[in-house]
């Protein structure tokens, strides 16, 4: 299959190469470039953006966003066959009657600066990759960076990169149809497509960059930042998937001493008994263990002790009971790993049984049984972007494997609704999924998705709820779900003094 990537000869990136390397690596594929100017780049003001918020936010040098010399298309053909299998229009002025075009848009428009332009409105681009109108892929792009308009544009431009690979089955004789973003409801954009502010916009946006950036480095002088909390209930028989708002009588907090934090909470019944496993963040390491604590009707007994102490970052301790014993998934993105853990001394004692995914970057992975199989869910940064909207799959016969990619990974692409946020459920029949809606920020809203559709075929979700902190839960941030025996728990952000570490040291 010949395929032909359309670009502009003036801006070259490393998001070119990228591509092109990957789409040359598929089976039966034949690339050739078509590097010609196009019009329109990026203007040098924003360019000037990019190289200051590089020096004040200590990004590095060589990201997607590196400018490249025409030279380095030398390995792929440029000048494209006459008539090509496929052309990837990344400038949107590809005009080939009987030739298949796919036309690559950010909320309908064509090209780099319409991406950025989006970022620096402050939108949540839908990147779309349309043949003849008709869509073929589609994902809601997004970045753990918001406010720092290079990085965001670099998350972004990764993850176009995956959408277009999504889109191309290991055959590529034809593009695969991927499920439409689920509808979310979105702030009213009126007027005209943002464009790129002028120069002295830009530069009043780069001096108010500079002076943020002193103010977080002021805060993180006086307070533990990021800090989350861990709130808790008893449900009285219904919890968030039943009453979809926050209970009237808000919610209780995991008491800390400011020199750690707790997050990410998964509670187990087991023997009678619930015990509350969270990511215990110690600041001064600058990373996170596993805790456990016995909870009752009045709370927690004690407070959460070490469980499982790596010499990397452990969270999200997934748990569950299987075959009369315990066992933990806990996330090791750190180590690119997803590892297999049986308690051997409940709560403590784990040891590893396996190692169920390798040599990847993966969030928050979530197992469930449906079906006839166990599927895992996980976002992973496929290419560099994100680490939140690129959503794939794996299923198996067993729990400990061997565990097979889905042949449509990813089978989302979507801040909003992608990445996992706890153990999913089944109501009336139904599988409902929490998920982290990451469009403001990180962590920002908890969202309940419907999946309405999962086999080897694909998997679809209607996003039903989205929960954000508010008078009941006065967190920054709403982050996780989780329930058991009667007993649910969310965690969000917060803010600790670094004097009250310094204080509980001393008591």
């Amino acid at each position: 299959m010949q395929v032909s990537l359309r670009l502009d000869s003036e801006c070259v990136r490393a998001f070119h190469l990228l591509l092109l390397q990957r789409l040359a690596a598929l089976a039966q594929v034949e690339m050739s470039v078509d590097a010609r100017p196009a019009g329109g780049g990026i203007p040098g003001s924003a360019a000037a953006l990019f190289q200051l918020e590089t020096a004040i936010h200590g990004l590095p040098a060589d990201g997607l966003a590196k400018r490249l010399p025409l030279s380095a298309l030398a390995p792929y053909r440029t000048q494209p066959p006459a008539s090509p299998d496929l052309v990837i229009d990344l400038c949107g002025d590809v005009r080939l009657e009987g030739t298949r075009v796919w036309r690559v848009t950010y909320d309908g428009a064509a090209g780099e600066a319409a991406l950025l332009a989006l970022i620096l409105d402050g939108r949540t681009p839908i990147a779309r990759v349309e043949e003849s109108g008709a869509t073929v892929a589609e994902g809601r792009l997004g970045t753990e960076y918001g406010g720092i308009a290079l990085a965001s544009f670099q998350d972004m431009l990764a993850r176009t990169a995956s959408l277009i690979l999504a889109a191309m089955p290991p055959s590529a004789v034809n593009g695969a149809a991927r499920a439409a973003l689920p509808v979310l409801p979105e702030p009213a954009q009126a007027g005209a497509p943002p464009q790129i502010p002028s120069p002295t916009k830009l530069g009043i946006r780069a001096g108010k960059a500079l002076a943020r950036r002193i103010v977080q480095k002021i805060y993180h002088l006086c307070y533990n930042a990021p800090h989350w909390k861990v709130g808790w209930r008893e449900t009285k028989g219904q919890d968030l998937f039943d009453l979809r708002v926050h209970p009237a009588a808000g919610w209780q907090v995991l008491p800390d001493d400011g020199s750690r934090f707790y997050a990410d909470p998964f509670p187990i019944l087991y023997r009678g008994q619930v015990t509350l496993f969270v990511e215990d963040y110690i600041h001064r390491l600058g990373r996170a263990i596993i805790s456990a604590v016995p909870f009752g009707p009045a709370g927690p007994i004690g407070r959460p002790e070490p469980v499982l102490d790596l010499p990397y970052h452990l969270s999200y301790p997934f748990v569950f009971e299987r075959d009369g014993e315990v066992w933990m998934v806990p996330e090791s993105c750190a180590n690119r790993t997803v590892d297999l853990y049986r308690a051997t001394a409940f709560p403590g004692g784990w040891v590893k049984e396996a190692t169920l995914l390798s040599d990847i970057v993966a969030s928050d992975a979530t197992l469930v049984e449906h079906g006839g199989r166990w599927w895992l869910f996980a976002t992973v940064r496929d290419g560099g972007g994100a680490f939140s909207d690129a959503l794939h799959l794996w299923s198996a016969p067993d729990f400990r494997g061997p565990w097979t990619p889905h042949p449509k990974n990813p089978v989302l692409v979507d801040i909003a609704s992608a990445r996992p946020a706890g153990r999913m459920v089944e109501r009336n029949g139904q599988l409902l999924r929490p998920v982290q809606d990451c469009r403001r920020s990180y962590g920002a809203a908890l969202g309940i998705a419907r999946v309405a559709h999962l086999d080897l075929n694909g998997m679809e979700q209607v996003v039903e709820t989205i929960l954000t902190p508010g008078a009941l839960w006065n967190g920054r941030k709403l982050h996780t779900l989780n329930e058991a025996g009667g007993l649910e728990f969310i965690d969000g952000s917060a803010i600790a003094p670094r004097w009250k570490q310094k204080r509980s040291s001393l008591t």
